[in-house]
């Protein structure tokens, strides 16, 4: 049997959290979500996903933060991270961290989906 996809969103607008989660679970991903970077390491460590999305500007603990962390726990560190930007993509990577890619706010569901699948292929933890 085929396992589902595991992926932690970690993201503080509630109505950004429903528009996405709506979105990824109709994809048939399991989807946990996290309003802040504490919480979301907090969540990584005791779910293990297959996938970070994070939104870098949160209170209590933003998206640096929990990726200065994530990243520092080997068992952890090989996840890719999606991370939800409104910088410039001319940047590069523009960010103290490294991510697996980066996706624009505001975000389309379908350019959200193809970034999922994508990290997720080549993360081999979708066929």
């Amino acid at each position: 049997m085929k396992r589902t996809p595991k992926i932690l969103l970690v993201e503080d607008d509630a109505d950004l959290v429903a528009v996405m989660r709506g979105t990824l679970e109709s994809k048939a991903y399991e989807v946990i979500v996290a309003y802040d970077g504490k919480e979301g390491l907090e969540k990584a460590e005791r779910e293990r996903p297959d996938l970070v999305i994070l939104d870098i500007l949160m209170p209590v603990a933003d998206g640096f933060y929990f990726a200065r962390e994530f990243r520092k726990d080997p068992s952890l560190a090989k996840i890719p991270v999606l991370a939800l930007t409104s910088f410039s993509e001319s940047l590069g990577q523009p960010f103290p961290f490294e991510v697996s890619e980066y996706i624009r706010k505001p975000l389309k569901p379908k350019d959200l989906v193809a970034k999922v699948e994508q990290l997720l292929k080549r993360a081999g933890s979708l066929s």
